[in-house]
């Protein structure tokens, strides 16, 4: 998954930098942070074929969805670059996000909604990588995306949730509390939560709790107990005072750690 996880450790990063409000931790591997956000200035805006973390669905090119992290990873190695001091560098892979992000949203437009590939009209998925433009303060997508992928969603959606894409019914549980605060409004919240709900107390499979099941008939379709659930609480990231709260309790402080592997291959 070269296009997902090279996202996810620069947002990782950066979301950290914001909670400490420094690049330190970054410093120690800027050489690789930079060699993953060349690769995704290359690779990233529309990916080969690939697997993403939705992996269950396969491979697949051009995955609108993934492209959207892609763009976010970037602004966010951006932000890390600014907060070195590098405001060379800041103002490059800035102005590259913001320029991906205009392209995307003309490129993945499919009437009221996006597409799930670029290639594919008629198609859509969750578009759930857009949180972490609004979290992390980046603000590259336009507001208007959001509330029409909403609006969209609120169409399509199951009697228990809305399905991942258009491929299949099944859905991911995390996903679903993600893409409900893309919008920030309560009522877009709520539509897409209450159907989770329900699938919550109608699902025939009492088990710790599932992230992948069906929509149509609030059965399992696999997974129970895992970690990613955490999901659910995703909305509180949004409260910075909360965030500032829970990330205050950290009374560790825990240092010297062993180096991370800098395998530059």
């Amino acid at each position: 998954m070269p296009v997902e996880e090279t996202g996810n450790l620069l947002i990782l990063v950066a979301a950290l930098a914001r909670m400490e409000g420094n690049a330190d931790f970054a410093g120690r591997y800027w050489p690789l942070l930079v060699k993953w956000a060349e690769y995704l200035k290359e690779k990233g805006f529309d990916p080969e074929n690939q697997l993403c973390t939705d992996d269950f669905a396969g491979h697949l090119a051009h995955n609108v969805n993934l492209s959207a992290k892609a763009i976010v990873a970037l602004g966010a190695f951006a932000r890390l670059a600014e907060l070195r001091g590098e405001g060379g560098v800041a103002a490059e892979y800035r102005s590259l996000a913001s320029q991906f992000a205009g392209r995307w949203a003309k490129e993945a437009a499919d009437g009221d909604h996006s597409r799930l590939a670029f290639d594919r009209p008629g198609t859509w998925s969750q578009k759930y990588n857009l949180v972490w433009d609004r979290l992390l303060g980046l603000n590259l997508f336009a507001p208007d995306i959001a509330r029409r992928e909403l609006a969209f969603y609120r169409r399509v959606q199951e009697p228990y949730g809305l399905p991942l894409d258009s491929r299949r019914l099944y859905t991911k549980l995390d996903w679903i509390t993600w893409t409900a605060t893309l919008t920030g409004e309560r009522a877009d919240f709520e539509a897409l939560i209450g159907p989770l709900f329900d699938f919550l107390n109608t699902t025939p499979h009492r088990v710790p709790m599932t992230d992948w099941y069906w929509t149509h008939d609030a059965t399992k379709a696999g997974f129970q107990a895992r970690p990613v659930v955490g999901g659910v609480f995703l909305r509180l990231l949004y409260d910075g005072a909360t965030w500032k709260k829970w990330a205050s309790r950290e009374k560790v402080r825990a240092a010297n750690w062993a180096p991370l592997p800098l395998d530059q291959r």
